[in-house]
Parts: structure tokens; C-alpha cells; sequence
């Protein structure tokens, strides 16, 4: 049967024939199947005209079946043969297979001949064009190859298998779809097939899922981030939601990336940085881009392409840090000053730059002044200098910013201990979160801030909190158990807690979820009774009216403690008992083991049993309520057996100083009821004041504070 000269035999045509027609006429290729080589004669039943050997010869180039010369699978191999009998290309989906889309034949280019070939050999070069993508990362050379298949009427295609296919693999080809759809638009795919090949993807979701389990999250973030990166209109969501039946899954995706995604804070960071693990844009990195697109801008003077190259960094909420680079760099340079300043004013009078962000790299500038006078001895003057150009071209409102006046010897001496003290608190919190002990820490913070500074307290809850948002649930609840257990002023408090949201801005850099963190912090800081509710909406008053990532903190606080049961769920967000494997409990829960445990206490319990089972609830923020159930117990009973156990727990540092002012405070503003049961009780209470001073439990200056309700004065007016 062998065919020496290279033609097909009469029993190759005969075999071939029976094993068409042996075949299911639905399961046929449409494509007429070629037997011999390309100079095969033709079939007088089947001629081929001139146009048409033409137009399969474009299809050939167009996707050559295997790039590594390797025979298609199943092919014949052997001398006289040149492919199977029936072996259609690999890839091709026809319309007896159950992945078959007829929609994608009939949405194909109506302009190109052939089309159910052409977009079968397109499927064929889009696979392997997004393979060696992923392989090699490599935008230009994909975007060259996507440019030589000359077929951008199939360039929807191409988009829904670039997703599909990073779907079913890590985050890092997640993200590398993201950035190559970013790169390709409308440079090499015209918007409307980047629309239609997301909508084909909506449309697919419920197969997509039989194989990609979570489809509806990972397709609905794909979405979400192409609104974030203006490839997708926000309006193909409604526009594709009313398009889908009510039960498809394509619904589901498209909720999930308007309300799960897209209406939350801070979204366009959290959504570009949420597949970014292995490809991070850290503060450095940025820092460093920044710093070469100014350089490269001093040397080209081309304001578009650095306007371009700041759009492009993605980081409006980091300009600042633009500001601040390009004064230094004007203030090294004398001779590029004007260039640089010409390129700040053309991005605020463009928007792409806000005032905040200007003023806030002034004032970052105002604060390193003396440091760059190292360097720079007239750096203060040459500031002053460029302060005045930029108010007087209208660019910089001057009345926002600190003073430049160079700061007293006093200030100095001042600024140092603050540096030598924030290194200090750096390592006191990383031994807590290693050895979890409060009195430790109490101990180091009064030793090394003996003057009780309030700016060194607010600096060192500002760390805290900070250290604990970029560490794990276990560091977060042993910061709020710290921040609730020592004794600082509650302005101080305050003002640390100001301070935090004041640097949110640069924080979300590093933490996407700052907003969710530090709003939780402050919540929880409320429950814990650390700052007041009214507290909280004096600092909000501070933030009223600003756009800044610290307004969106205090309202995602307030949300919190709107919520139903806020208390009992905030007080379990990090687990509870930062020391402690427990759960946390709710605040009905504590109150209730604890006068359960006083009570056993009471009626012959042991001393060390009863610390035991105070330590074991693994809440020392809620220790004041043992000192309040307890003296309430002992005004009623009269005893003073519970008195015993809390100079125990005094002594052993299970309840510390702060939780024992708290205890006595709670007691003084519940005075009123308590003397209905108990009516000599504000005398008692009065008793057991001084006696908790000479002991060292409470302060001397205890009882004169109105705030806490507890400067009870006896009849003649005297203190007791």
C-alpha cells in the first residue's frame, strides 16, 4: 500500500472513504481533511479552487500544529503518510463536543473568510501565546505575538483564555494577567473585546466552576480589578447583570465583585495588591522608582512621559513622597530647580498630584530640614526659598504648613531622647509579644520613661499598635490586652491613637487592610473602656471633611460599635485573651464566672485556686471587675475575706495597679444604686480608699479626679 513517489494510493482513497463513511456525520470535522502531501491530487468530487488553497495556506502559517516539529498526537508516522485518518487539530472544539460554543463561530469577525478555521487555529496560538507568557513574563514579546496573528477580531478570545487559565494556577499568574490586560488595552486589544471577552467570561462562570471551585471569587476579583485599572466600565456589572438568568452563577460573580470588593474602603489598594505575595511593591520599591523617574525626567525634560511614569506607580495616596524627593533633588541641584518645580506645579494643576500630598511633602521636608542641613548647610534658607516660589505660583497653601524657624537647644536635646526612646520601645513590645508579661513592660516604660512624658506614652501605644497590624491575630490581642492593662492617662491615649490615624496614609502602603485593622483597634479600645465613645468623636472631629485613609478608619469604627452585639464581637475578633489559647469570652460570660468564682472563694475556697481560675479566664484587661464585684461583696457581707484575695492578686501582679483604679472607679459611679442595698456603703467605701492607698493599690491623688465620680465628700465637707 506503500506509495513510493509521494501520491496517494487507490487503497489509501478506498480505506479512507470506508472510514468516512463508517463515520457519525455529526462527529465529522466541518474542515475538509486533506490525505496527501501538499501536492496531492484532488478529488474531481471535492475540487479546490485557487482562493481556497490560498486561504489554507494562511491558515497554516497563522498556527503551524506543533511548534517543536513534533507529529500531532495520534498521527501516523512512517514513510507514504502524512497524519491520521481523522485527526482533527488539537485544541478545536466541534459541535458534538460538550466545551462547544457556537456563540464564539457566530461572534467571530464576520470579515474573515473562513472564520470557524481561523478562530480554531487563533484558539490554538492564544494557548500557547498565554503559556509562554506565564513562563516567561516576558509583555513585549506577547503583545508582539498577539500583533502578528493580525486578527483582532478574535482578541476576546485571548482575554477570556489569558483568565480562565490564571484562575486555575497560583496568585502570582493571577497577577500576571492583571498587569498583561493593563499593558495590552487598547494599545493591541480595542476596548470592546476586552469587554466582550470578560462578558464570555461571566457567561461561562457556571462551567468554569466544575473545574475551578472558586470561580465566583476569583472571577469576580479579575472583574473588580479591571475596574480598578479603567479596562472594564463600572457599569458592566448592571449592564451584565440584567443580561443573566437569576440562577446563573455569572450573578453571583458579579455581586460578589460590586459589594465584596468594590464597595469596601480603600478598594482599588486592597484589590491591587491582593494577588502581589511574590511581586510586592514595597515602600523601597517605590521609593526607588520614584527616584528614577525624576532622574530620568532631569535629563529628557519630558513632563508627559514623567506625568505618565507617576500615573503609571499607582500610588496616589505615596505622592508625597514625589514632592519630597524633587525638593531634595532641587535643593543638591540648584540648576534643575526650576525644572523641577515646573513638573510639581504641572501635576496639581492636572490632579495628579492633590494639595494634601503637596502640602504633606512640605511638611515631610520641614521635619528632615536639619538633618539635610548635614549636607546642605543652607538647606533651611533654600526650603524657605522654594516654599515662597510654590505659594506664589498657587500650587502650595503656605497657612498648612509647620514653621521653619530653627528649633531651640531645648527641642533638641528633646528630639533626641524621642528617637533613643522609640528604639527602646521597638524591643520592650518584641520581647512582650514573645513572653506575653504586662508587668515586665509596665516595669520598662516607667524606667525608661520616669518623667511620665505624654508625647513618649503616645509615641509608644503609636509602635504598639503598629507593630501588632503587620504581625498575626495572637500579637493584635496581646496589644489591646497591653494597651487596656497600663496605666497611662487616657490623653495620652489619645493622642497616641491620633497619631496612627494621622500616618494611615503611608501605613496602607505596607498594610492593604489598614482600615479594617486600626478601625478594629480603635473599636476595641471603646469596648475595653480605654477611651471613651465621646473620645472617639472628638478625634473624628479632627478627621470631618477629609478624603484621608484616617476619616475612613474612625467611620469603619464607628460601623463596628453600631453593629448588634458589637461588643461581645469585637471583644472576640483577634480570639480572645491575648496570652491565651482560649476563645474570648463574652462580657455576660466573664461577669458571670467571675461572681461564680468570688462566691466559691467566699464560702472556704482556696486563695491560689481562686488566682488560678482568675488567670485562667485570659482577660487581665477585665480584671477590674473582679475589684468591683469583690468590694461590692465585702461592703454587703462585711467581710473581708475577698479583701485577702485581691492583696494576693496585687501582690502576685495578676491585677495591676491600673486595673485596681479602674475596679474602685467602677464602684464610685455605681454608688448611687449601691446604697440602696447597702446604706452606710458610700462610708465603708470611703474606708476602703484609704486603706487600698496605705496598701499601694490605688494613687493618693485617688477620689479628686471628677471624672471618675469617685471625689465623694463626706456631710461637713471634708475628703474622706
Amino acid at each position: 500500500m506503500e506509495s513510493s513517489n509521494g501520491f496517494v494510493s487507490k487503497e489509501q482513497l478506498e480505506l479512507a472513504r470506508s472510514a468516512l463513511e463508517s463515520e457519525d456525520p455529526s462527529s465529522v470535522s466541518p474542515l475538509q481533511i486533506s490525505l496527501g502531501s501538499s501536492s496531492s491530487h484532488k478529488s474531481p468530487s471535492s475540487p479546490v479552487t485557487t482562493q481556497q488553497q490560498q486561504e489554507r495556506n494562511s491558515d497554516d502559517k497563522l498556527s503551524p500544529p506543533y511548534m517543536d516539529g513534533q507529529p500531532k498526537k495520534g498521527a501516523s508516522v512512517g514513510k507514504g503518510t502524512c497524519g491520521g485518518l481523522h485527526d482533527p487539530a488539537e485544541g478545536a472544539l466541534y459541535n458534538n463536543d460538550p466545551n462547544y460554543d457556537s456563540t464564539e463561530e457566530q461572534d467571530g469577525d464576520p470579515t474573515i473568510k473562513g472564520t470557524p478555521r481561523k478562530l480554531d487555529a487563533y484558539k490554538r496560538k492564544a494557548t500557547v501565546i498565554v503559556e509562554e507568557y506565564f513562563a516567561t513574563s516576558d509583555v513585549v514579546s506577547t503583545a508582539n505575538e498577539l500583533r502578528e496573528l493580525k486578527l483582532p477580531g478574535y482578541s476576546y478570545y485571548f482575554v477570556k483564555k489569558l483568565v480562565s487559565m490564571a484562575m486555575d494556577r497560583h496568585d502570582k499568574e493571577k497577577e500576571m494577567a492583571a498587569v498583561l490586560l493593563s499593558a495590552l488595552y487598547s494599545e493591541v486589544i480595542d476596548p470592546s473585546q476586552v469587554y466582550k471577552g470578560f462578558s464570555k467570561l461571566v457567561e461561562s462562570a457556571d462551567d468554569l466552576i466544575v473545574d475551578i471551585p472558586d470561580t465566583v471569587d476569583v472571577l469576580a476579583l479579575f472583574i473588580a480589578r479591571a475596574v480598578v485599572d479603567d479596562i472594564l466600565p463600572p457599569a458592566f456589572l448592571k449592564k451584565q447583570l440584567a443580561s443573566l438568568p437569576a440562577d446563573s452563577k455569572g450573578v453571583d460573580v458579579l455581586r460578589r465583585a460590586e459589594k465584596g470588593y468594590l464597595a469596601a474602603p480603600l478598594h482599588s489598594e486592597i484589590i491591587e495588591r491582593r494577588w502581589v505575595s511574590s511581586m510586592n511593591k514595597t515602600v523601597d520599591d517605590v521609593k526607588v522608582k520614584i527616584n528614577n523617574l525624576l532622574v530620568e525626567f532631569i535629563a529628557s525634560g519630558d513632563k508627559k512621559e514623567a506625568c505618565r511614569c507617576i500615573k503609571e506607580l499607582k500610588v496616589p495616596f505615596f505622592h508625597h513622597e514625589i514632592v519630597k524627593r524633587a525638593l531634595v533633588m532641587a535643593m543638591e541641584r540648584r540648576a534643575v530647580e526650576s525644572q523641577l518645580l515646573e513638573l510639581l506645579k504641572k501635576t496639581t494643576e492636572e490632579g495628579l498630584i492633590n494639595s494634601s500630598q503637596v502640602t504633606k511633602g512640605f511638611g515631610r521636608m520641614i521635619d528632615v530640614v536639619d538633618d539635610l542641613s548635614l549636607d546642605i548647610p543652607d538647606a533651611r534658607e533654600i526650603l524657605k526659598s522654594l516654599i515662597s516660589k510654590a505659594a506664589s505660583e498657587g500650587w502650595l497653601s503656605v497657612s498648612s504648613l509647620k514653621s521653619l524657624s530653627p528649633p531651640s537647644p531645648k527641642e533638641s536635646v528633646e528630639d533626641t531622647a524621642a528617637k533613643m526612646f522609640k528604639m527602646k520601645a521597638q524591643s520592650i513590645i518584641q520581647e512582650y509579644f514573645l513572653s506575653g508579661d504586662i508587668a515586665e513592660v509596665s516595669d520598662c516604660i516607667e524606667s525608661e520613661n520616669s518623667s511620665c512624658s505624654p508625647d513618649l506614652n503616645a509615641m509608644f501605644i503609636k509602635r504598639l499598635v503598629t507593630l501588632a497590624m503587620d504581625r498575626k491575630n495572637r500579637e493584635k490581642e496581646m496589644a489591646s490586652v497591653l494597651l487596656s492593662s497600663l496605666c497611662f492617662p487616657t490623653d495620652d491615649v489619645v493622642h497616641g491613637l491620633i497619631m496612627l490615624i494621622e500616618s494611615a496614609d503611608d501605613t496602607v502602603l505596607d498594610n492593604p487592610i489598614v482600615v479594617e485593622d486600626l478601625g478594629m483597634f480603635l473599636a476595641r479600645a471603646v469596648v475595653d473602656e480605654v477611651i471613651a465613645p465621646q473620645q472617639l468623636e472628638e478625634i473624628e472631629s479632627q478627621f470631618l471633611g477629609t478624603e484621608s485613609t484616617g476619616n475612613k478608619v474612625l467611620q469603619m469604627a464607628k460601623s463596628l460599635l453600631k453593629a448588634r452585639l458589637a461588643g461581645e464581637r469585637i471583644l472576640r475578633c483577634w480570639g480572645g485573651g491575648g496570652s491565651s489559647s482560649k476563645n474570648g469570652w463574652a462580657v455576660e460570660d466573664v461577669k458571670d464566672k467571675i461572681g461564680k468564682l468570688l462566691e466559691e472563694f467566699e464560702s472556704g475556697g482556696d486563695i491560689r485556686e481562686a488566682c488560678r481560675c482568675i488567670k485562667e479566664l485570659g482577660m487581665p484587661f477585665f480584671h477590674h471587675e473582679v475589684v468591683k464585684k469583690a468590694l461590692v461583696k465585702i461592703m454587703e457581707s462585711k467581710s473581708e475575706k475577698l479583701w485577702g484575695l485581691l492583696n494576693e492578686g496585687f501582690r502576685s501582679g495578676l491585677i495591676t495597679s491600673y486595673q485596681m483604679t479602674k475596679g474602685f472607679g467602677r464602684v464610685a459611679e455605681s454608688m448611687e444604686d449601691l446604697r440602696l442595698d447597702v446604706p452606710d456603703a458610700e462610708k465603708q467605701f470611703g474606708y476602703y480608699i484609704e486603706k487600698a492607698k496605705l496598701t499601694g493599690w490605688l494613687d493618693s491623688s485617688f477620689g479628686i479626679g471628677p471624672t471618675t465620680k469617685s471625689s465623694y465628700v463626706k456631710e461637713n465637707g471634708t475628703n474622706i
